[in-house]
């Protein structure tokens, strides 16, 4: 698949034929697969105290003749603790057992169990190539809510990863036709719900991500810029590409990127 190299001026700069990586059939089974086990290894075990519900002396003899024992008195075998006597008979409460004020929970959750789910690194790397060609895909790009200009897909030069200054992408993104992205991107939705909010109040959204060779200056200048990810080539992921899962965001490639992607065969077995 050739795409056409568009400059900082908004010019046409010749063609490019994408690297094999792109040539991969789109399987949105297997980027939600992969998506999930990155999301999954940032998840933060949690369980209960190991003594919770525990700590109460709840022990009653079921014997016929022990002291303080529960025998011949016609009640359930319920783990008890004495709050008060009166010579041999007891005022007792129940306690210990998951049904009782106060008890453990029959089955809590538990810090041990292991969240992170696991994915081949073949697959993995299937995932990626198959995102990848998703962004170059403009019903798919649009499918996911996407405004894209009218000339997608294309590559960008490798000029654009020497700018250095915020006015000057934003500049560029606007010439390339990114305008009302950005405007998609800038806007924040209120959660409904008290429950998604905690601490999240506004919902932020996913716009242009621009992939690079050299993030060391385009990355401080774009980096408050809301919704743009900038990205080296080499730390794609599923989730950079597919945010959600959902595959098709809205990518700008630069001409150094897709140049080593090629050279160093990224994300090929």
């Amino acid at each position: 698949m050739n795409v056409k190299i568009i400059s900082l001026e908004q010019k046409a700069a010749g063609d490019k034929k994408l690297p094999l990586q792109f040539n991969e059939e789109f399987r949105p089974d297997l980027i939600r697969r992969a998506v999930l086990a990155i999301q999954s290894k940032r998840r933060q075990p949690y369980g209960t105290n190991k003594e919770a519900g525990k700590r109460s002396s709840a022990e009653v003899s079921r014997r016929r003749r022990d002291y303080r024992g529960s025998y011949g008195i016609g009640i359930s075998r319920v783990p008890r603790k004495v709050m008060s006597r009166r010579g041999t008979r007891m005022n007792w409460v129940g306690a210990f057992a998951p049904n009782t004020v106060g008890g453990r929970r029959a089955h809590p959750p538990k810090a041990t169990k292991i969240w992170a789910h696991k994915i081949n690194k073949k697959e993995n790397w299937k995932a990626i190539r198959s995102a990848m060609a998703a962004t170059m895909s403009k019903d798919i790009v649009k499918k996911r809510g996407h405004v894209i200009p009218e000339n997608f897909p294309f590559v960008i030069e490798s000029k654009i990863e020497e700018l250095n200054k915020t006015k000057d992408v934003l500049a560029i993104l606007g010439k390339l036709g990114f305008e009302k992205e950005l405007e998609r991107a800038a806007s924040k939705s209120v959660r409904s719900g008290k429950g998604k909010m905690r601490g999240r109040k506004y919902e932020k959204k996913k716009g242009p991500l621009i992939v690079v060779a050299n993030t060391e200056k385009i990355e401080k200048a774009a980096r408050n810029i809301g919704g743009v990810e900038i990205v080296d080539v080499r730390q794609l992921n599923a989730e950079v590409l597919a945010p959600g899962a959902l595959p098709g965001r809205l990518t700008l490639w630069s001409n150094a990127a897709l140049d080593r992607l090629e050279k160093e065969k990224l994300f090929l077995p």
